[in-house]
C-alpha cells in the first residue's frame, strides 16, 4: 500500500468516527400490539442504537412474564458507516382484563441515563383466533381445551338453556392447578349457577382424540330478549406439566411445568321471539309444561271466619319469571294480599316445582258468593302451541251472619224520603238550669306546684352535663356519624320506593339504590360494582345466615328482572315488605 492509499484509507476511517460520534441516541419501546385478547401474548422490545449497561425494565403491571429478557445484537458496516442495535425482549401474558400502562425503562449510556415513553394496551375478552399467539411450550396448545357445550342454540324467549364448561386434557399431560381469569356475564339472561360439588376426571374425546375431561362449572340460562345474544367466554390460568425429551437415571420422561391461558371462546345464541299468532289475552309470559289450580281450604263458613284461596302452577318451565293470574272475587268478601310461595328446584334441565298465591278471604255477611273461574295461559316450546287452562267455578257458602242490608236488587232504585215526625222534645238535651257552684280560693304559694316548679332547676341540670357528655361524644364519633348518614341515605331510598309502588321502573331502581346503600353503610365498601355473587361471598364471609343472605340477593336478582319481565303491584309490595324485613335481620347480625 503505497501513501496516497494510506491517506485516503485514513480520511474514510476519520469521516466514520466522526459520524458515529455525532449521530443521535435512541432508547425506545416497541409493542407487538397495543390491542389483545386475555388469552393472546405480548412482546416488548427495548431498542437502543448504542451500546449500555445498567438496564432497568418496568414492573409489567397487570402482565406475567413468561419469557425473557433476551437480548439481541446487530451491527455491521455499510459504505463506511457503522449500525448498530442491541434489543432487550420480553414475552408477556395479561393477567385480567383492562388497560394497564407498560410504564418507562432506563438505561445508561456514556455516563447518561435514557428513558423509554411509557404505553399504554388495551386488554379485551378472549379471542377465538389469537393472532401471533406465542405460549411457553406448544405441546400444551394442542393437548389442552375448555369448552362451553350448550344444549340449545336457538331457544323461545324464556326457555331453558344449559351450559356446561367441560376442560379436556391429554393424557400425555398433567393439570396440576388453575384459576379463573375471566368470568362470564350472561347479559339479557336470567341465570342460577348450578354447584360442582366435586372435579371427578372422566373419559371423553375431543375431535376424534381420546381425552379426559372434568366438568369446571355449570350454568341454567333463561334469555330474556330476543335476537342474537352472546354468552362471554371462560378463560382460565392452568398450570401445567409438560413432557420433555429429557429422561432421568430410570429411563423415566422428565416433566416441565408451564401456565397456559384456555378460554372457552365467545358462544352466539340465536333466541326466538314467542309466535303472536294464537297469542291468548291473558298471556303473561309463562314458558314451559305446566298445570293450573285454584283451590280452598273450605267451602262452608260462617261471617267473619277466614278462609284460604290458593292459585297454584306447577311443573317444568320459567316458573320464578311470570305472576300468576288473580281471582276476581264478590266486594261483600274482604280480600287480603296473598302470600306467595315459591317451591322451586332448579337443575340443568331447567326450574321444577311450583308456585302459589294463597289469598286469605273473611266474608262480612250471610249469602252464597261465587268464586269465578280463573283463566291461565302458556306457550308450549316443544309443540310450539300457547295453551289455557281454566278453573272450576268455587260457591263459598256463609251459612251464619248479618245480612247485607245495603244490597239493591237489579234492576231496582230507591228515591222515597222518610218523613220526619217532630215531638215537641226534640230540644230536651239543652239544659235550661245550670246548677252552677262556687269554686273556693286556693293558693300557689306552699302548694305542692310550688316546691314541684322549685326543684326543678336542681334536676335539670346534671340532665343538660349529661347531654352535652353524650352531644360531644356522637360527636367525636368520626365513624359512627358516617355510618349514621349511609343509614339516612338507605332509608332515603327506601321511602322513595314507597312512594313509587306501582311504577315498576322507578320503584326498582330506588329499591336497588336502597339495597346497596345500606351495605356500604354497615361495611364500609362501595358495593355498587359487585355482583350478586361478590356480595353473597361478602356475607358468607360476614357469616350470615343463609336464609338472610339468600333473602338478599333474592332482591337484587328482582330488581334486574324487573327491567325485562312485567312485576305486578303485588310482587312490588312483597319485595318491599321484604326488603325492610331482610335490612331488619341484617342489622342483628352484622
Amino acid at each position: 500500500m503505497n501513501f496516497k492509499h494510506f491517506i485516503t484509507l485514513f480520511s474514510i476511517l476519520f469521516v466514520a468516527f466522526t459520524m458515529k460520534g455525532q449521530e443521535d441516541v435512541t432508547f425506545e419501546m416497541r409493542l407487538s400490539k397495543e390491542k389483545l385478547g386475555i388469552n393472546e401474548r405480548l412482546r416488548v422490545e427495548f431498542t437502543m442504537n448504542k451500546d449500555g449497561d445498567d438496564f432497568v425494565p418496568p414492573d409489567f403491571e397487570g402482565f406475567r412474564v413468561l419469557m425473557g429478557p433476551s437480548q439481541a445484537i446487530s451491527s455491521s458496516w455499510v459504505n463506511g458507516v457503522r449500525s448498530y442495535s442491541k434489543t432487550y425482549s420480553y414475552t408477556l401474558a395479561p393477567t385480567a382484563r383492562g388497560t394497564f400502562n407498560i410504564k418507562q425503562a432506563s438505561i445508561v449510556i456514556d455516563g447518561k441515563t435514557y428513558k423509554s415513553l411509557a404505553k399504554k394496551v388495551e386488554v379485551t375478552a378472549a379471542v377465538e383466533k389469537p393472532n401471533g399467539q406465542m405460549t411457553v411450550d406448544d405441546f400444551a396448545d394442542d393437548n389442552l381445551h375448555l369448552v362451553a357445550e350448550v344444549s340449545k342454540t336457538n331457544p323461545y324467549l324464556n326457555e331453558e338453556i344449559s351450559v356446561v364448561y367441560k376442560l379436556y386434557v391429554s393424557p400425555s399431560i398433567r393439570v396440576t392447578n388453575y384459576r379463573p381469569l375471566d368470568n362470564p356475564k350472561y347479559n339479557n339472561f336470567w341465570s342460577q349457577d348450578i354447584p360442582v360439588q366435586r372435579l371427578n376426571a372422566e373419559n371423553g374425546t375431543y375431535k376424534g382424540k381420546a381425552y379426559r375431561y372434568v366438568i369446571l362449572k355449570r350454568v341454567v340460562l333463561y334469555p330474556q330478549k330476543s335476537g342474537d345474544l352472546d354468552i362471554e367466554p371462560l378463560s382460565l390460568d392452568v398450570s401445567v406439566d409438560v413432557p420433555t425429551n429429557k429422561r432421568d437415571f430410570f429411563g423415566g420422561r422428565i416433566y416441565t411445568q408451564t401456565n397456559k391461558t384456555v378460554s372457552a371462546g365467545k358462544r352466539t345464541i340465536n333466541v326466538k321471539d314467542l309466535p303472536s299468532a294464537g297469542k291468548p289475552i291473558n298471556f303473561g309470559g309463562a314458558v314451559g309444561e305446566f298445570d293450573f289450580t285454584v283451590s280452598t281450604t273450605k267451602t262452608s263458613l260462617n261471617a267473619s271466619e277466614s278462609l284460604q284461596a290458593i292459585v297454584e302452577v306447577s311443573g317444568k318451565g320459567n316458573l320464578k319469571l311470570f305472576q300468576l293470574p288473580t281471582p276476581e272475587l264478590p266486594s261483600s268478601l274482604e280480600v287480603y294480599d296473598p302470600e306467595h310461595n315459591e317451591n322451586v328446584r332448579t337443575t340443568l334441565a331447567g326450574m321444577r316445582g311450583n308456585i302459589s298465591d294463597s289469598y286469605t278471604i273473611v266474608p262480612a255477611f250471610k249469602g252464597k258468593y261465587p268464586m269465578p273461574s280463573i283463566a291461565f295461559s302458556y306457550f308450549n316450546p316443544k309443540t310450539e302451541k300457547y295453551y289455557t287452562v281454566n278453573s272450576e267455578e268455587i260457591l263459598i257458602n256463609v251459612l251464619e251472619g248479618p245480612t247485607n242490608t245495603s244490597a239493591v236488587p237489579s234492576g231496582s232504585t230507591t228515591n222515597s224520603k222518610q218523613s220526619v215526625v217532630t215531638t215537641g222534645k226534640q230540644f230536651s238535651f239543652i239544659k235550661l238550669k245550670p246548677n252552677l257552684t262556687a269554686i273556693g280560693t286556693n293558693y300557689f304559694f306552699g302548694s305542692k306546684w310550688f316546691y314541684l316548679w322549685w326543684l326543678l332547676p336542681l334536676i335539670l341540670i346534671p340532665l343538660a352535663v349529661l347531654f352535652r357528655k353524650k352531644r360531644e361524644a356522637i360527636a367525636l364519633d368520626v365513624e359512627g356519624n358516617k355510618i349514621k348518614r349511609a343509614n339516612k341515605l338507605a332509608r332515603k331510598y327506601l321511602s322513595k320506593a314507597k312512594k313509587t309502588l306501582g311504577q315498576k321502573d322507578a320503584f326498582y331502581v330506588a329499591l336497588e339504590k336502597a339495597l346497596h346503600n345500606y351495605l356500604k353503610a354497615k361495611l364500609k365498601i362501595e358495593t355498587s360494582e359487585f355482583s350478586k355473587d361478590k356480595i353473597a361471598v361478602l356475607l358468607n364471609e360476614r357469616k350470615v345466615d343463609e336464609t338472610t343472605k339468600d333473602g338478599f340477593v333474592a332482591l337484587l336478582k328482582n330488581c334486574e328482572m324487573a327491567r325485562y319481565s312485567p312485576f305486578s303491584d303485588v310482587q312490588m309490595h312483597q319485595d318491599y315488605d321484604k326488603a325492610s324485613e331482610v335490612i331488619s335481620y341484617l342489622d342483628k347480625q352484622l
